[in-house]
């Protein structure tokens, strides 16, 4: 079973988080609500998102405060924060936003399809870099088994490099349609930049496979972060 994304949602208002989970109900992830930004700085202390929609204008803690506590954090300086604005303030507010962290920001009321589009982005990148990770960190273990197991080890040829080469082909083929669905679509910046972070980590990953193959050299390879 594919684990679901989470998404998290952050706005001080009760039904403007009603009406963030009845847009983004049809993209079938895990929505996580916050009421303040102390909240949602509290829930990604747990838990891992693809991304998080955050509401500016929230009393105490605001958006723009609470994206800075975000970024200063290695575990979530990652995770695209897309704004959400009742009021355009004009380009100095905006720009704040971007200065932030912010990947985008959307000014109220938005096209639910456009919001909905958008966040799909982010979260089909979330999970191609999720099976990434899956597929390195499978052949780290094959990797440290054939480096402690000595001359008495007997390795599994070809088995397990197939498998791996067969679950990584799935991975870049899937990237390689977001990549294209992306030009086609003139989509946001940060989505284009993170698309091509990943297909980077697919070829550092294939290398590393590649370099297993008998006859390719005795060095261990070198595998994507």
């Amino acid at each position: 079973m594919v684990q679901k994304a989470k998404i998290l949602l952050v706005d001080d208002r009760p039904e403007n988080l009603l009406a963030l989970e009845a847009i983004l109900s049809a993209l079938d992830q895990t929505l996580v609500r916050a009421s303040s930004g102390e909240e949602a700085l509290k829930a990604l202390l747990t838990d891992d998102f693809a991304v998080i929609l955050l509401d500016v204008q929230m009393p105490g803690m605001d958006g723009f405060e609470t994206a800075a506590h975000i970024k200063r954090r290695e575990r979530t300086r990652d995770i695209p924060i897309i704004f959400l604005t009742a009021i355009n303030h004009g380009p100095h507010h905006t720009f704040r936003g971007y200065a932030a962290g912010a990947v985008d920001y959307i000014s109220k009321p938005f096209d639910p399809w456009v919001l909905r589009a958008k966040v799909s982005v982010f979260v089909e990148l979330y999970m191609k870099n999720c099976k990434l990770r899956e597929q390195a960190a499978l052949l780290r273990l094959q990797l440290e088994s054939d480096t402690n197991g000595g001359a008495g080890h007997e390795r599994e040829p070809a088995g397990l490099l197939a498998e791996l080469s067969a679950r990584l082909a799935a991975v870049e083929e899937q990237a390689e349609a977001l990549s294209k669905q992306l030009d086609d679509e003139s989509a946001d910046a940060a989505a284009v930049a993170t698309a091509a972070h990943l297909e980077r980590k697919l070829t550092g990953l294939r290398r590393a496979l590649d370099a297993l193959e008998p006859g390719t050299g005795s060095g261990a390879p070198v595998l994507p972060a």
